[in-house]
C-alpha cells in the first residue's frame, strides 16, 4: 500500500508532469515572471470555467478576501458577519480592516453559516456577509442572496475551499459557487482542490465597476504606472504559480469527481456505526467537492481516536479544534456560549481523515477498518 497522507501532491504530479513542466519552462524562457502572458490564461480560463465575468489574480487566499472587502469601501466599525466555525484567515481581515465581525453558529448537517443565525445577527450596522463554502459545500446562496437583497448588504463568497462545486437554486439552475455573490474569493494553496506549488489566490466578481477597482487595490492602486488612483497592496499571482493553474485547471472537475467517490466510499463503510455521523450529500449531485472529509464521532472519544490512528500512521487532523469566538484575538464581550450550541459541540466531535484526488480503495479500507475497530 502507498504511504498515507492528507494529501498527495506528488501521485497528482506525476501524472500531469509533462503539461506542468512545460509551463514552467515556457516562464523560464520567456522570463515573465510576473503578470506574463500566462497569468492572462489562467485568468481567461477561469472566468470561462467558472462562468465569471472577472477573475482578478492576487497572491494568496488571504489576500483576497481582504482585497475584496477593501474594494466594497466599507468603512471602519461595519459589522460583517461570518461563521464562527472556519479557519481564521475568514475574520482576520475583517478585524484587520477595522470592520467589526460578527459570528454567528453554523447549521448542524451542514457546518455552514446559520441562516437563522445570520437574520437574528443584522443590526443597522450590518454591511456584508461571509458565506464560508465550508470543507467545498456549497452553503444556502438562496437564503443568503435573500437575506441580503432584503437588508441591501454585500455578500462575500468564501469559496477558498470549494472551487469547482456547483450551487441548485430553487429553480434548479446550477452555478459555480463563488459567482453567486457580489465578489468572491479564493485560494490556490497547494493543498486546495486547485492548488499551486506555492501561494496564490483570486477575486471572482460580474461587476464590471467593482472588477476595475480590485485590479487597481491589487497593484500598488496603479492603473498607469506611478499613478495612484486607489489605496493598494503588493499582491499578485505569479506566472509560475499561474503555469501551474492553468496546467491543472482542465482536470478540476476529475479531481472533484474524485474526491466525491472516495468520500462515497468512506460513507459507505463508516455508516455502519451509530456514533459516526459521516457527510451527507446527493450521490448524484455536485454542490460538494470535498476538500476535507470531516467527520463527527460522538461519543467523547474523539482525541483517543485519533492516537489510535496516529499510531497507525494514519494521518489525521481536527478542523477545527476551537471556534473564533474563543480565539484570544477575536473574543469579544458581545458574544454568548449560549450562542454558539452547535460550533461548540462541532469542535468537540469533527476529525477529518485523509482526502485527495489519489486515494484508492485499498488505503480506504485501511483506514475505515482501522477507524471502525477502535469504535466497535
Amino acid at each position: 500500500m502507498k504511504k498515507l497522507q492528507m494529501v498527495d501532491l506528488k501521485s497528482q504530479y506525476e501524472k500531469i508532469k509533462t503539461e506542468v513542466d512545460a509551463s514552467i519552462q515556457e516562464v523560464l524562457d520567456t522570463n515573465t515572471y510576473i503578470n506574463g502572458p500566462l497569468v492572462h490564461q489562467f485568468q481567461a480560463d477561469l472566468e470561462k470555467y467558472l462562468g465569471v465575468k472577472h477573475v482578478i489574480p492576487c497572491a494568496n487566499g488571504t489576500d483576497a478576501l481582504q482585497i475584496a472587502m477593501m474594494g466594497l469601501d466599507l468603512k471602519p466599525g461595519d459589522e460583517v458577519i461570518t461563521a464562527d466555525f472556519t479557519f481564521a484567515a475568514t475574520v482576520e481581515v475583517i478585524a484587520l480592516l477595522q470592520l467589526t465581525p460578527v459570528l454567528v453558529d453554523v447549521d448542524m448537517d451542514t457546518m455552514n453559516i446559520s441562516i437563522e443565525g445570520i437574520k437574528k445577527a443584522i443590526t443597522s450596522k450590518t454591511k456584508a456577509i461571509v458565506p464560508v463554502h465550508l470543507f467545498g459545500r456549497a452553503a444556502n446562496m438562496d437564503a443568503i442572496m435573500e437575506i441580503a437583497n432584503e437588508h441591501n448588504l454585500y455578500v462575500i463568497e468564501d469559496n477558498a475551499q470549494a472551487i469547482g462545486a456547483n450551487y441548485t437554486n430553487s429553480k434548479g439552475e446550477k452555478t459555480k459557487v463563488g459567482a453567486i455573490g457580489h465578489v468572491a474569493a479564493t485560494s490556490f494553496f497547494p493543498s486546495k482542490n486547485l492548488g499551486c506549488y506555492g501561494d496564490g489566490g483570486a477575486i471572482f466578481t460580474n461587476d464590471d465597476a467593482l472588477a476595475h477597482t480590485l485590479r487597481g487595490i491589487v497593484n500598488h492602486g496603479m492603473y498607469e504606472r506611478y499613478h495612484h488612483d486607489v489605496v493598494g497592496v503588493n499582491s499578485r499571482l505569479d506566472s509560475i504559480q499561474a503555469g501551474v493553474l492553468k496546467s491543472k485547471l482542465p482536470h478540476l472537475d476529475a479531481y472533484n469527481a474524485a474526491r466525491r467517490l472516495a468520500a462515497k466510499k468512506y460513507n459507505e463503510a463508516l455508516s455502519v456505526h451509530p456514533s459516526l455521523i459521516v457527510p451527507q450529500f446527493d450521490w448524484n449531485g455536485d454542490d460538494h467537492v470535498f476538500h476535507q472529509y470531516v467527520v463527527r464521532l460522538t461519543n467523547g472519544k474523539r482525541d483517543a481516536l485519533l492516537t489510535h490512528l496516529q499510531s497507525k500512521q494514519i494521518p489525521c487532523a481536527i478542523y477545527y479544534p476551537i471556534p473564533l469566538h474563543k480565539q484570544k484575538a477575536y473574543a469579544d464581550a458581545r458574544y454568548n456560549e449560549s450562542d454558539f450550541p452547535i460550533t461548540n459541540q462541532l469542535c468537540e466531535e469533527v476529525f477529518a481523515l485523509p482526502m485527495h484526488t489519489e486515494l484508492d480503495d485499498e488505503q480506504i479500507k485501511f483506514i475505515t477498518d482501522a477507524v471502525l475497530e477502535f469504535i466497535i
